[in-house]
């Protein structure tokens, strides 16, 4: 069994690098975070791994941190939950944004990560909610993100005629990213902006949507130097 990779970067990619190791090139899949974690190419590495033998294929998961590691296991672990979706939520959510998720049971922000479903989601949050004390866990929101002041500061930053800065959905979209901890004017016109540049109205577009853009969009300028 591999448990780790140490050598040098030959190649990074979306979702996964190659590290040469005595020789060999291991192809590891990787988080977004473990991702944009790794030096340039060319300089050396080490990532922790997880081995996963398939009847038609032998795969490798790496990892930056031990926690992204332990979490991977816990996911894996769930009923209907395999080693692609597991990366993807590692993708979608840092770990204590998921500690957070699971415990408040924020369904959106889960099946706002792509290739979670709302069963899938219900699932993790009921096997998972006793197991994750090993994670720090994100901050909750400040008491002043109520639902009355995010639906004025998102109607003041908001375009003229922008009926989604008022709407439901923005307000849960909002509500979402502040409670992964992201800071609420940030939160308030990323989802404006990805809801703008959909051309999109609010009868037209989820929270769980607008949520998965957000977090999209958030994650964009740590790769523009990869």
């Amino acid at each position: 069994m591999i448990a780790s990779v140490r050598g040098i970067v030959l190649e990074k990619r979306e979702g996964v690098c190659v590290i040469e190791a005595g020789g060999v090139g291991y192809e590891l899949h990787v988080s977004l975070a473990t991702l944009v974690g790794l030096p340039p190419e060319g300089s050396e590495a080490r990532l922790l791994a997880r081995h996963i033998v398939r009847e038609d294929a032998q795969l490798l998961y790496g990892f930056a941190e031990r926690e992204e590691q332990q979490l991977f296991d816990l996911l894996i672990s769930v009923n209907g939950v395999g080693p692609r979706i597991a990366m993807a939520v590692l993708s979608g959510l840092q770990p204590a944004q998921f500690a957070r998720a699971v415990r408040d049971e924020n369904l959106a922000a889960i099946t706002a990560i792509n290739g979670v479903g709302r069963k899938t989601a219900e699932r993790l949050v009921i096997e998972l909610r006793d197991k994750l004390g090993f994670l720090p866990m994100a901050a909750a929101p400040a008491p002043a993100a109520e639902s009355g002041s995010r639906r004025g500061r998102a109607a003041a930053t908001a375009p003229a005629g922008k009926v989604l800065a008022q709407s439901q959905r923005f307000d849960d979209a909002v509500a979402a990213l502040v409670t992964l901890g992201h800071p609420q004017p940030l939160a308030i016109e990323t989802v404006r902006r990805v809801s703008a540049d959909a051309g999109e109205g609010p009868e037209e577009i989820s929270a769980e949507a607008l949520l998965r853009r957000a977090l999209t969009a958030l994650s964009r300028p740590t790769l523009v130097n990869r």
